[in-house]
């Protein structure tokens, strides 16, 4: 049996007159930048999130990037990161001119950890960028009280985890602001490139548009140095025919994940942690193995797709080598990048496939 480790064909079949609908209500008014598809999805989409505004822009980096600019963070500022997530969130930081912080996740969560981020607040901190990786929020309460007591800014990285909540809330609604990604493979994903940055400072939305649209907030009038990033017509289509089943995909996954959670029984694999108040919408369902790549080969033998997030840490990245880490400065990160794996996780798997995948990780042995 062949299992991808991800696959968007059910979803698209199930959706596929929608979609369509979709490309020929765009292409029959010839109008694809800033319209009204545009405004219909960025309007429900807050809705959806629980918060006033919306602004669509071209991709999740340019999500986060144009809150920290539109916040004022720029060189000389520094901005808490979890040492363990995707380089996107470092590089929004890098690209208003400020430095990432890096700081370690709970291995049993991979997010970002509440008790270690006051240790790494200097005078130069401005902001705290929590991401609910994987799908999984952050511990976003003490997050904000430590943001509170030291007057940081606080954006949310949603790229991963689009419906998830904390203690009843959705992510994306504790921050100043909070960026979503749109990428096709996400829980809710556009036909390519997309994002969005969400707030409920109607000021701060005004400034996020001006600054994806050229710093312009009228034709040909530029009141900032900005950037060319907005939400097309067509994307914006394809994700409001999208939206309407978001809760019921993630509810699908969900219900893969307490399968992988209740039978997966292999004492040489840990699964991940959830807390009782959340609700994790599992973008990626990331085991944790000390042979990590033997188990890799073992499952790809068996026909089993996986993936690994992410092999080598952000501290080690030969881009962020002007930071000056080594390896063993962030013994955490580390650790997840040898042993992390991830295993199919998508809206349409049989339980055949399921039992599939539980029974090959069950079998594997050393």
């Amino acid at each position: 049996m062949k299992i991808p480790f991800v696959s968007f064909l059910p979803m698209e079949r199930e959706l596929d007159s929608e979609l369509r609908q979709a490309f020929d209500r765009v292409f029959s008014r010839s109008w694809y930048i800033e319209g009204v598809e545009d405004e219909a999805f960025e309007k429900a989409f807050a809705e959806y999130c629980g918060v006033h505004y919306c602004v669509g822009v071209g991709n999740g980096l340019d999500a986060l990037m144009l809150a920290l600019k539109a916040l004022e963070i720029g060189e000389g500022d520094e901005v808490i990161v979890p040492s363990n997530t995707y380089i996107a969130t470092a590089l929004a930081v890098t690209y208003v001119g400020a430095k990432p912080v890096f700081v370690e996740p709970k291995i049993e969560t991979f997010n970002i950890d509440p008790d270690r981020i006051e240790a790494a607040i200097t005078g130069n901190t401005k902001a705290i960028m929590p991401v609910h990786l994987y799908g999984q929020a952050c511990d976003m309460d003490p997050i904000m009280d430590i943001a509170r007591v030291h007057h940081l800014k606080v954006v949310e990285d949603c790229a991963q985890a689009h419906g998830a909540t904390y203690k009843g809330r959705k992510v994306g609604t504790f921050g100043d602001a909070a960026g979503f990604s749109f990428y096709p493979g996400k829980n809710l994903g556009a036909l390519g490139d997309a994002g969005a940055t969400v707030t409920n400072d109607e000021g701060l939305a005004q400034k996020i548009r001006a600054l994806g649209n050229y710093g312009s907030d009228y034709k040909y009038h530029h009141i900032y140095k900005g950037n060319n990033s907005r939400l097309d017509e067509m994307q914006a289509a394809f994700l409001a025919a999208k939206l309407p089943v978001l809760d019921k995909m993630n509810e699908e996954r969900r219900r893969i994940a307490q399968r992988y959670m209740s039978e997966i029984s292999n004492p040489l694999v840990t699964l991940p942690t959830v807390e009782e108040a959340y609700v994790p919408v599992w973008h990626i369902f990331a085991i944790r193995c000390k042979n990590r790549d033997q188990l890799e080969r073992f499952l790809t033998d068996a026909g089993i797709g996986t993936n690994k997030h992410y092999p080598i840490p952000m501290h080690l990245q030969k881009c962020y080598a002007d930071l000056g880490f080594k390896e063993g400065d962030f013994p955490i990160a580390e650790e997840i990048s040898r042993t992390e794996l991830s295993i199919p996780m998508y809206y349409g798997m049989t339980e055949a496939e399921i039992s599939h995948v539980i029974d090959t990780i069950n079998a594997f042995r050393i």
